[in-house]
């Protein structure tokens, strides 16, 4: 197992049971690296023996980092919600890029990170 130099509590909002989607993946690395995924999504009750929460809000805090893995469509609805949980860190990972998401979250002193969650832990970046 590779340890991190600090372990989190990691958001993985819109997470999956489906082990080809990258937020599955996403799961299943944070794991291995000792982070604590906490999956967000509420057509879930359970992913990778993790409960899964239907918001951000329902789920126990604080939340280091916010993994983004929805369409811009579905995150704008979320704004409120993912600055409210108030993440040190918001990462929106290939395809989760959302301009207007990224304004409001550095406007609240989040940190935004365009990335790839998958490759910031095996590069030792997360």
């Amino acid at each position: 197992m590779n340890k991190p130099r600090t372990a989190e509590t990691v958001a993985v909002l819109g997470a999956s049971p489906k082990p080809e989607r990258y937020a599955y993946k996403a799961m299943e690395l944070l794991q291995e690296y000792g982070h604590h995924p906490v999956p967000i999504n509420p057509a879930f009750a359970e992913i990778r023996g993790e409960r899964c929460y239907p918001k951000i809000s329902d789920a126990p805090g604080p939340i280091d980092t916010v993994t983004l893995y929805l369409g811009e469509a579905r995150s704008t609805p979320l704004i409120d919600e993912i600055i409210a949980a108030k993440p040190r860190r918001l990462i929106m990972n290939p395809g989760a890029e959302n301009g207007v998401l990224a304004t409001e979250a550095e406007k609240a002193g989040i940190e935004v990170v365009e990335g790839c969650t998958l490759v910031m832990l095996r590069t030792e970046q997360f």
